[in-house]
């Protein structure tokens, strides 16, 4: 399977965090995946590529979520939060990602 290349620089920019939660845990242990917060225009194979670059592990698959932002009151102002994707990684057997060892 022929993989598409893409600059360094994008690949830098489409990874923003990884989402640290109680459901990420349950689904890390249960699925070997790990859950990051990603660019609003990422698509799969960008945040594939990324994940490769940045962690040095071999990414099998990636599902990729639309949240969308929570209504929230600022005294009798309603305001909203902006929407934001997070990716599903699921890494090849033996794979992992350790956020807390020092690298």
């Amino acid at each position: 399977m022929n993989t598409p290349k893409f600059s360094d620089a994008r690949l830098l920019q489409v990874i923003l965090a990884p989402q640290v939660s109680e459901k990420s845990t349950y689904v890390a242990d249960k699925h070997e995946q790990v859950i990051f917060r990603v660019a609003s225009d990422a698509t799969k194979p960008e945040v594939k590529a990324a994940v490769e670059l940045l962690f040095k592990v071999q990414v099998d698959s990636v599902q990729i979520a639309n949240v969308k932002g929570k209504q929230k009151r600022f005294g009798r102002f309603m305001g909203r939060r902006s929407d934001w994707k997070k990716a599903f990684v699921c890494l090849k057997p033996g794979q992992e990602i350790n956020f807390v060892a020092g690298q």
